[in-house]
Order: C-alpha cells, then structure tokens, then sequence
C-alpha cells in the first residue's frame, strides 16, 4: 500500500471523516472523503484542517500528529484501536502511555477521541505508513521548481 501524505489528507469541521486533498477549484477546495470516495467542493467558508498542522500539547514541545499516529501504530501493532466511545478513563490511560508526557490541562478527552478515529479511517482507508516531510520538502519545496 502507498504511503500516506498527511499533507493531503484533510480533516473538515462540521464534517464526518477524513478526506483526501483531489484539486483547487474555482470556488475551493475539491476533496473526496476516504470512507465514501465520493467527492465534494469545500467552499472558501470551510474550516479544513491537514493534518501534518496538527499536533499534541505536551508539558514540553508540541508533538506533530504524525509522531502520535506513528506511536499508535507501534502500540497497537498496526491493528484496531480502542472504540473513541468507550470508557474515558481507558483512553487517557492509552494516550499516557502513547505521549506520555502529554498537557491534560489542553489535550482533552474528546481531542482523544477525534485521534482514535482517524487513527482507524487512516488504518483502513489508506495507510499508517507517511511520507517522510524531508521527501514531500523535496518534490514540493522551491529546489523542486527551479529544477523544473
């Protein structure tokens, strides 16, 4: 299976899912949805996140999504998670074990949740394997242009 871009893989406020990065329109973005595949216009007014911006409060330096999907993975040896509906108290027990040194005054129980989700649609849907940023720098970055 092909790695994952976490740069390309967007998540939507208001939205269930996560959805893949397809193309910029005329009037924003076109995503298709890793579950359905079935494709949408996000307008200007949407709020779309990447997830290669989104990272962990820690008690030290914020940690990138990528790094706790990562130690997941390993955790759980690439298998299922635990259901994000389940009992509070297990999942901040497997988050102190993944990021163990992660902020509870600001990574709250529903961040956890929304995390554990994605984990599993990105375990099914596409891969926890990512493209390395040093890699997506190289063939996106400005060198990449000039070398055009």
């Amino acid at each position: 299976m092909e790695k994952t871009d976490l740069k390309k893989i967007l998540s939507v406020s208001g939205e269930h899912g996560l959805f893949a990065y397809v193309a910029q329109g005329r009037n924003g973005i076109i995503a298709e949805s890793l579950h359905t595949k079935q494709r949408q216009l996000l307008g200007a007014n949407a709020k779309v996140s990447s997830l290669a911006d989104i990272s962990i409060f820690t008690d030290e330096a914020d940690i990138p999504l990528r790094d706790v999907l990562a130690a997941m993975a390993a955790k759980l040896a690439q298998g299922p998670a635990m259901d994000p509906k389940g009992d509070p108290k297990a999942i901040k027990a497997f988050f102190a074990e993944v990021v163990p040194n992660y902020d509870e005054d600001r990574f709250y129980v529903s961040h956890m949740k929304k995390i554990l989700g994605w984990y599993e649609e990105l375990r099914t849907f596409a891969s926890l394997e990512f493209v390395e940023e040093e890699a997506e720098e190289a063939t996106e970055g400005p060198a990449a242009e000039k070398a055009e």
